[in-house]
């Protein structure tokens, strides 16, 4: 599409004798007749003092619209909320999470509508930011380009690399006393440097690779840390892109389709990238307009070899990846076995196959190559089964050899609390499964996070003998046979709902299957004699929203 004029929606807002007004509090703002004239740019921040993925956001926007300036148009920075998931994590607080993806999006086009901004330029970093502001702009469909804030650096300890996930797990050996309060306090100090999104392929991370597969950035969104200085010369050029995507016309629609969701998930398998990624990709198909059955996740998995081992399935972290070329090289690596679409647009304005020639993978040990995969299939894998009639998710990629085909009697639990008070207590056996519900959309409500419990199994060296089974979800931090986002959920009368302790269930990844070993007559029996659910929170926005939100296998998004 050729460079033309842009039509500007902010003429609502600033044309004509009747909007004399709205000029009048545009120069309140400090605006001149030039700016007044040029394009309107929505700068969109989650900057905020109290996430640390965010707290250095100001500079990103500073470079962002510095880069609009230069390039004739005229921004204007507004902010949406974030929260902080390990901040947020094994309490209350957790249940806002996920929901706090509906008001971002919802947020988002609130400014852009009310204030006619011609053009979005996003900056998030961390879990439901990212896939909130990615559905706003789904949703908005005004060209828009994404710049997050980056990763942060790995932690150092001794000669070891540590992260987030270090301390999470370090919780559990304390409690099996295989670490000292002071060694657990040393960890502490060291695992968490400095800004930027936690170290390792967890969801955030995940989520920005991801929008640099979509095509809604450009390369080295995901991967270049957060306090390198390409970072802000990236996020300079991505201010400057707006405004050449503004006057070509080309909008999220064009950018978020069938075929770049395919190539997001396939980019995401050969990760072994968080299984939060498929509840959000799943929601913003869903804006865009487009199907994506769940079950097609398989098909992809079952030929995409998985070919990047990050924290928290291997030792590499995020810089490491980048070092290796990132998100590029391993999308032209991929394209070698002709596993992606290629006829897909992009923000960066030029042809995927280009991107993949000027690719280029500077170390094969952090980016396998295709003759030598970590494994013939992907990281993620979706089951499906009489537990999880409408599907779950399980990131195979860490989940122990030993336990990809498991059974054994269930543990039953109807929250993370009491799952997580036995396993404190040790009651927990090898081979039992861990079941959690009332944890979903609906039921927890919100789907909180467990990263408590799967951690404390991987330091107290459990993960390789128990599974854990929830209609909940796990943190992309998670590693074992961690099964989540099962649906139905057992307030919506799931069958999870129904299983009892003892009831053997078995769980086969390679089949992609997860069955309790009951008929159907008898779930269907032990279903009609459950009381009424209750909803756990009974006024605020969680009412609202557990009122609201559907299933986790259509993206827990709001239903009418």
């Amino acid at each position: 599409m050729e460079r033309g004029e842009p039509v500007m929606k902010s003429d609502a807002v600033k044309s004509g004798v009747e909007r004399a007004p709205h000029r009048a509090l545009l120069r309140a703002l400090g605006c001149t007749e030039e700016e007044i004239g040029q394009p309107f740019i929505g700068i969109v921040n989650s900057y905020s003092e109290v996430v640390p993925g965010h707290t250095h956001l100001r500079s990103i926007a500073d470079a962002v619209k510095a880069g609009v300036r230069q390039a004739g148009g005229t921004p204007f920075e507004v902010n949406t909320i974030a929260v902080c998931d390990g901040i947020a994590m094994n309490h209350f607080g957790m249940r806002f999470s996920l929901p706090s993806r509906e008001l971002i999006a919802d947020s988002v086009e609130i400014l852009a509508q009310a204030h006619g901004f011609d053009a979005l330029v996003f900056i998030p970093n961390c879990d439901k930011v990212i896939p909130g502001m990615l559905m706003a702009a789904a949703r908005l469909n005004l060209p828009s380009i994404f710049v997050s804030g980056g990763p942060m650096m790995a932690g150092r300890l001794g000669s070891e690399s540590v992260d987030l996930n270090s301390v999470f797990m370090a919780v559990g050996k304390v409690t099996r006393k295989k670490m000292s309060l002071s060694e657990l306090r040393e960890l502490e100090e060291a695992a968490c440097p400095g800004c930027g999104s936690c170290a390792g392929m967890f969801t955030a991370n995940t989520m920005n690779c991801l929008t640099e597969a979509l095509g809604m950035a450009l390369g080295g969104n995901g991967t270049i840390p957060a306090v390198d200085s390409r970072r802000v010369r990236l996020a300079k050029k991505a201010g400057s892109m707006i405004m050449d995507l503004l006057h070509r016309d080309v909008r999220p629609r064009s950018v978020i389709t069938r075929d770049s969701i395919y190539n997001a998930l396939v980019v995401d398998t050969a990760l072994g990238g968080s299984t939060n990624s498929i509840l959000h990709l799943m929601a913003i198909a869903h804006e865009a307009g487009v199907r994506f059955p769940l079950s097609m996740m398989n098909d992809i998995s079952d030929r995409t070899p998985y070919l990047c081992k990050l924290s928290p399935a291997g030792d590499y972290h995020i810089e490491d990846f980048d070092l290796a070329g990132g998100v590029p090289a391993l999308m032209a690596e991929l394209s070698r076995a002709r596993l992606l679409k290629t006829r897909v647009a992009r923000v960066s304005g030029r042809s995927l196959s280009e991107e993949n020639a000027a690719a280029k993978n500077r170390n094969e040990g952090v980016i396998h190559p295709l003759s030598a995969p970590y494994s013939a299939k992907g990281g993620l894998a979706i089951l499906f089964g009489n537990l999880a009639p409408e599907g779950a998710v399980v990131k195979a990629a860490a989940v122990a050899p030993e336990m990809l085909s498991h059974q054994g009697p269930a543990r039953v639990f109807d929250s993370e609390e009491s799952a997580t008070k036995a396993i404190m207590g040790r009651s927990i056996k090898a081979g039992e499964v861990v079941v959690v519900r009332y944890e979903g959309p609906r039921g927890g409500p919100g789907m909180p996070e467990m990263l408590t419990p799967t951690s404390l199994l991987t330091g107290m060296g459990m993960d390789g003998k128990v599974a854990l089974i929830t209609d909940g979800r796990f943190s992309g931090a998670t590693r074992g046979a961690a099964i989540g986002h099962v649906s139905p959920e057992a307030a919506a009368r799931g069958p999870i709902a129904a299983v009892r302790d003892g009831d053997i269930i078995r769980v086969n990844i390679a089949r992609r299957t997860v069955d309790v070993d009951l008929s159907d007559r008898e779930l269907k029996s032990r279903l009609s004699k459950l009381p009424p659910f209750q909803p756990k929170v009974a006024t605020g926005y969680l009412k609202r929203y557990s009122e609201q939100v559907g299933s986790a296998s259509t993206g827990a998004v709001f239903v009418s």
